[in-house]
């Protein structure tokens, strides 16, 4: 059973590392369901943005332990996908 696109990716990441890749390697950065394998997200991407993915790769990221007074928490565990866009050589 296939699942909605927007059920896979959650929000892209926005930081000054993110916006490095992007003008350097062409590599967007994504949160991304735990469960989702790099076909799924590839798909979902595709289906999304209308646009043709080379590479996919994951980062399951442990959430860091957090302290406030005498209260311990603790982050929640996310996954991210860095995916690399095709370049398209038609356009140059």
């Amino acid at each position: 059973m296939k699942r909605n696109p927007r059920d896979i990716i959650f929000e892209p990441v926005v930081s000054e590392k993110s916006y490095d890749l992007i003008q350097d390697f062409n590599t967007y950065t994504f949160v991304v369901d735990k469960r989702a394998n790099k076909t799924e997200i590839k798909q979902a991407i595709e289906d999304i943005f209308d646009v043709r993915m080379t590479r996919v790769n994951t980062i399951n990221r442990r959430g860091k332990i957090k302290r406030n007074g005498w209260k311990i928490g603790n982050r929640p565990d996310t996954k991210r996908a860095l995916v690399t866009q095709a370049v398209c050589s038609s356009i140059y």
